[in-house]
């Protein structure tokens, strides 16, 4: 319950003065007469008229409360909230060619450590719909746009470099099956988060023809180049003859092609960026989510239903009683 006009209870402290003043001068407000003695009189008893001569005046005393009540206008609130999301499609691209073994990135290698970090940036969403796809020499969709973020992630933690697809690196293919799972989507905001460590080596389609594609679409990428460049050690598991398995390490050469990253970011108005650690592909993801706000529109509707009349017309009714009663069958006076 709220309250329109509180200051009406301000009238209550006049009403508490006269309430004082009547107990503290009643006797001086009753009439007497001198007896000799009034044995008589008490034996006689008081009548029932004679107990309820006070109703009057406390039924006057709630009246006028309720009248102030009713002036201070209670009113009860129905508020209603409605809220308009504009989410975001969001598709992620992940590389998973062995180089994303290399152990340069916490907690375990390159491909661990954007896994996690994409496990962090997934949670943080509100209502937007995020999809997955993984490449290598080919490229296939993991998981379509959902707003499914279980699925979603648990598919991701099953994602590993896999020996079932083509080796290789194929960045116009992957950018290319991206594209292609956003291009119907009727979301104003549509992005690509494409995460790679080498260069385009294979695939169908070159990277500037999907770049086309993606920018004909009005999709917007946001591209990041894992790891550092130049030598690595790539780890790799030989049989030890006893059904267990031996990590050895071989010289692999890491590079990015960080002139084409940062044009298939610039043209379709992303941002690329350069990630060498776990820690520097936090600071990405937690920009990029940043800059793809969802957005929310909350509109407080608030209707006020009026309860005054309830305590006015009881207020008026006591008032009227109590001058009834005064003047008629409790009446004090002649």
């Amino acid at each position: 319950m709220t309250w329109a006009s509180p200051w009406a209870f301000w009238l209550f402290a006049p009403l508490v003065a006269i309430v004082v003043w009547r107990l503290v001068n009643r006797g001086k407000q009753t009439p007497s007469i001198q007896f000799s003695s009034v044995a008589l009189l008490r034996e006689a008893g008081q009548t029932m008229r004679s107990r309820l001569t006070f109703l009057p005046f406390i039924l006057k005393i709630i009246g006028l409360a309720l009248v102030i009540v009713a002036l201070a206008r209670p009113q009860r609130a129905d508020t209603k909230v409605k809220r308009n999301i504009e989410g975001i499609d969001i598709l992620i691209s992940l590389d998973i060619s062995d180089s994303m073994l290399i152990e340069d990135m916490k907690p375990k290698n390159r491909l661990e450590a954007s896994k996690q970090t994409i496990r962090s940036f997934v949670k943080g969403r509100v209502s937007d719909r995020i999809g997955l796809v993984v490449f290598s020499g080919e490229s296939y969709t993991r998981v379509p746009l959902t707003l499914d973020y279980p699925l979603l992630l648990n598919n991701l933690g099953a994602v590993q470099t896999s020996r079932n697809i083509k080796m290789g690196t194929a960045i116009g293919l992957a950018l290319a099956n991206a594209v292609s799972r956003l291009k119907d989507s009727t979301a104003k905001s549509r992005i690509v988060i494409f995460l790679t460590d080498g260069e385009n080596n294979s695939g169908t389609i070159d990277p500037i023809t999907a770049l086309e594609i993606a920018k004909g679409f009005g999709i917007k990428i946001y591209s990041i180049g894992m790891g550092r460049d130049g030598q690595a050690q790539l780890p790799v598991y030989i049989d030890n003859g006893q059904g267990g398995k031996i990590k050895r390490y071989r010289p692999i050469h890491s590079k990015i092609n960080e002139e084409l990253l940062e044009r298939l970011a610039s043209e379709t108005g992303g941002k690329y960026y350069r990630a060498i650690s776990s820690h520097a592909l936090e600071n990405v993801f937690r920009d990029i989510d940043q800059l793809e706000k969802t957005k929310i529109e909350v509109n407080q509707y608030t209707k006020y239903a009026e309860l005054y009349p309830l305590y006015l017309k009881w207020g008026l009714f006591l008032l009227l009683l109590s001058a009834f009663l005064g003047r008629t069958v409790l009446r004090r006076g002649p």
